[in-house]
Order: structure tokens, then sequence, then C-alpha cells
């Protein structure tokens, strides 16, 4: 098996993209170009983490070990973030997706309060490659059946596993999104309304999500409010073409512990 530093030297190179920001509703608030450089030294033993923004003062980091709030998969998908929920603190994580030039990245925050604050999309290409723009994703590209697999990684360590998964998404006679997704023997249907570029999961008060459809193929899924003693999922989609999905979702347990990690790769069927 790929050990975990071996899978961060997948994102090694120049990355060229934007840091884009939007409120929790969708609406785009600043789109920053962005230069982010990862470099091995040491024979790769060491890594220095460039990161220039338009306007901003160039930040460098160099590390030579991953924290406990990082998991790497073996192709460089990663998430870092919050690795507990606290009461009266901020929380959130970055989910990021990889394939071929190109990587996806998205930051979720979310204020003292629980609620949803901040998201920043993160579009990146390797530098002296041509940026491949998927457009902003429409409920109608996500609907049909989607079939792939899901890898998770677990924050114990212990062994990754993998299991075929099936995702049918479609409109019913009253217009609700309504969404199958099967894994194993089990199936979980709900159902949400649409407005405009948000899909908002609103069966359960106690439990909304919202799916906000973003530009480059991206779609961000959250709570609208994280609460304590209640288990969550953050996770980050992305339409690499018409046919062809990757999905990462960190998922949290009801103590508030960061848990696991799954990679989902599907295909339109």
């Amino acid at each position: 098996m790929t050990s975990q530093w071996e899978s961060l030297l997948q994102n090694l190179g120049v990355w060229e993209g934007s840091f884009i920001r939007f409120s929790p509703q969708g609406e785009l608030l600043e789109d920053i170009k962005s230069v982010v450089s990862l470099e091995g030294l040491n024979d790769n033993q060491t890594i220095r983490q460039i990161v220039c923004r338009q306007g901003q003062e160039d930040l460098v980091l160099e590390y030579s070990s991953l924290g406990k709030s990082t998991l790497f998969f073996e192709n460089g998908a990663f998430s870092q973030g919050s690795i507990q929920l606290a009461p009266f603190t901020e929380f959130g994580a970055e989910l990021g997706l990889i394939h071929e030039n190109r990587r996806l990245r998205l930051v979720q925050l979310f204020d003292k309060n629980g609620q949803i604050n901040k998201l920043t999309l993160i579009p990146e290409h390797l530098a002296g490659t041509e940026a491949t723009a998927s457009p902003t994703v429409q409920v109608n590209d996500l609907l049909g059946e989607w079939r792939g697999e899901a890898t998770t990684i677990y924050t114990d360590l212990r062994s990754p596993t993998t299991t075929p998964t099936s995702l049918k998404l479609e409109l019913d006679d009253a217009g609700r999104f309504v969404q199958h997704l099967s894994f194993g023997q089990h199936t979980i249907t709900s159902s949400a309304t649409i407005k405009g570029s948000i899909i908002h999961f609103d069966q359960d008060p106690q439990k909304q999500m919202q799916v906000l459809l973003l530009p480059y193929g991206a779609s961000a899924t959250s709570p609208l409010k994280v609460n304590l003693r209640q288990s969550l999922i953050l996770e980050v989609g992305w339409l690499i073409q018409p046919n062809l999905r990757q999905r990462m979702v960190r998922s949290y347990s009801d103590k508030g512990e960061w848990v696991s990690l799954t990679l989902v790769t599907e295909e339109k069927v």
C-alpha cells in the first residue's frame, strides 16, 4: 500500500488557478489568481509549499511529516481540516480532488455558532499544460444513474475498504430532486427542493443539507448548520466530463470526531 507521504508526492508541481470565494447562497464574492508550488527537497523527504495570491503576501511552508488532520488517497486526492467539532469554535475542512493535470479544491468553513459562512473553490492546472475548463454544473447534468467505486480510508489507520456504488438522481412529478444512493446492501432515498443553483435537502428540519452547484464542474455539499451530538458529512463533487464524476466525503461521528474519508469515482450509465 502506498504510504501517506508517497501519496502527497502526487501533488508535486506548480499549480496555476484561482481562489474563488462564494457566499453560502452561491454568490461570487471574489476571484483571486493564484500559483501554488509544491517542491520536494532532500530527495523528497521535505516539501516546500509556496502559495502566491494576487495582491497578498506569499505564504511559505516547509514540512517533512503529516498531521492527524490530513489524509491522502493513492492518486494524491486529500482532505485536511478539523478533527473534532467542538462548541464555540470555528470548524471546517479542505477537500482536494486530482485528475490528470488538474486539481479541484474546496474549503468549507463554519462560524462559532455552527453556521456555514465561507466557501472557497480553488480550480487549478499544472503550469505549462492546458486548462480544461468545466462549466458550471446544472441540475440536468447530474440526472441519471451513476455507477462507480468508493474507497474509504480511516483516521484510526485500519485497512481501507472499497465498495461498489450506485447513485440514481431524478426529478419527481412535483419537480423535487430525488436521490437514491446504494452501497453494499443499503439504499438511502432522500429528496430536495431546487432553487437556482441550490439543491436543498429539507425533509429533516434537524439535519438540513444543501448542495451548491458551482463553476468548474464543482458542487459543495454541507449541512446548513453543524450541531453537536449529530453525525455530519462535508462533500465536494467534480463533474470532470459529462459522464465522469468524482466525489469526496469527509465523515464525522455523532461525537463530533472525524472518522473517515471516502473517494468515489463514478460514471454515468
